[in-house]
């Protein structure tokens, strides 16, 4: 991965992909710890962390994290999340991000050199292409090592450089779990 001490990096995560994906790696991520190494890498503009959330839910995790992350240094872009009843009757929450990630992506890709998307949603792939023609670089932060990979191939190829957020384990987790299996 190639970095440039001068060059203006945002960073865009999709919670909820992300979620998912460090679940299934079983570590947590230290988002002062992901922040700091960022930083260090060139002139952070912005680090933004996209998700819904459920508003009537006295205790959520979710809501602990937005709050922490909040006063520490990240930019909170929400929105509730939809209850939706599916055709076999079972509840499910719905709260898709993409459309602010795009938006997003693109209202500042005039102003940064290097775009950090943690996400592997192959939904992306024309936003990158996008802010790609503008003279962005994009890194995508996912993994392969899940089964079936979290990261959509088409976004991996789309993308200048790809990290595998299992390899960051040491950099950016507040517990080295992967290690100790």
């Amino acid at each position: 991965m190639a970095f440039y001490p001068n060059e203006r990096i945002a960073i865009f995560i999709d919670g909820s992909n992300l979620y998912n994906t460090v679940k299934y790696l079983d570590f947590d991520i230290d988002y002062s710890k992901l922040l700091e190494f960022f930083s260090e890498k060139g002139n952070l503009i912005t680090a933004n962390y996209y998700t819904a959330v459920i508003e009537d839910d006295d205790y959520s995790p979710i809501k602990t994290l937005v709050d922490w992350l909040s006063y520490n240094g990240w930019q909170l872009i929400t929105k509730p999340a939809k209850h939706l009843i599916d055709r076999n009757g079972r509840r499910r929450v719905k709260g898709d991000m993409d459309a602010e990630i795009i938006v997003d992506m693109l209202e500042l890709c005039s102003r940064i050199d290097h775009m950090i998307l943690f996400s592997g949603d192959g939904d992306f792939r024309v936003a990158l292409k996008a802010v790609q023609r503008k003279g962005v670089r994009v890194t995508v932060v996912s993994t392969l090592k899940s089964n079936p990979p979290m990261l959509a191939d088409e976004l991996r190829r789309q993308a200048n450089d790809f990290i595998e957020i299992a390899s960051m384990d040491k950099i950016i987790s507040r517990h080295n779990s992967m290690t100790d299996k």
